[in-house]
């Protein structure tokens, strides 16, 4: 399991941020037509897969699992803190929001037919990484998708680099050839990947990272 004196922590810095970090991000997918592309494309491909049922993991304050909703997906959300998860049930109503741990979901097994994490495991160790991942897979129905995403690092001989100056908790960057080499080892394949360069404007100049990965089918080589 992930240690948990870093998910403790992180917990502890996000339910203190909270608030600051609800108004600072609700309205980005408003100004981000490429965030809203990807979105589309995996809400696209998830109900192509008969299993509309998505888990947001790593929700924060909900205003991406109700972009989802409107998208036609039976999205829920899940966030280590408790206090992101009463803002998102403030904001959203009538969805779907529970504390919990990606380490451990409350979740049973082959359920979903996605799983979004976006940027939800960047407070995540490297050596714990694949602990989560298993999570994903495990939760995932033959055939269902997880969309994640993430900053990259320094090109592919630098597969992991910490973020020295994130505001709330410790952070990591990774290569995204890496990532998508960790999540085959975990069952999930990936099929499709956007880079985005950053913009002038951008406190920290990262690529932004989604990676489209597949849980294969029953059967399936």
């Amino acid at each position: 399991m992930v240690e948990h004196d870093v998910l403790g922590a992180t917990r502890e810095a996000y339910d203190a941020a909270a608030s600051t970090y609800a108004r600072l991000f609700r309205d980005t997918l408003r100004d981000s037509p490429l965030d809203r592309a990807v979105l589309g494309a995996f809400a696209e491909v998830v109900r192509a897969s008969g299993n509309d049922r998505v888990a947001d993991l790593g929700c924060g304050p909900g205003h991406v699992t109700a972009h989802l909703n409107g998208l036609g997906l039976a999205a829920f959300g899940v966030d280590a803190s408790p206090a992101m998860v009463e803002l998102a049930r403030r904001a959203c109503p009538g969805l779907r929001f529970d504390v919990g741990s990606m380490a451990a979901l409350d979740i049973a097994d082959g359920v979903l037919g996605g799983v979004l994490s976006r940027w939800s495991i960047i407070h995540t160790p490297p050596r714990e990484l694949p602990v989560i991942l298993a999570e994903f897979h495990r939760v995932l129905a033959p055939g269902g998708h997880l969309l994640i995403g993430f900053w990259a690092s320094d090109g592919p001989s630098r597969p992991t680099q910490e973020v020295p100056d994130h505001a709330v908790a410790p952070a990591y960057r990774w290569s995204p050839d890496h990532l998508a080499a960790m999540l085959r080892e975990s069952g999930t394949a990936e099929v499709a990947r956007m880079v985005r360069e950053p913009r002038p404007t951008d406190r920290r100049q990262f690529q932004e990272v989604h990676l489209l990965a597949r849980k294969a089918r029953a059967g399936a080589a």
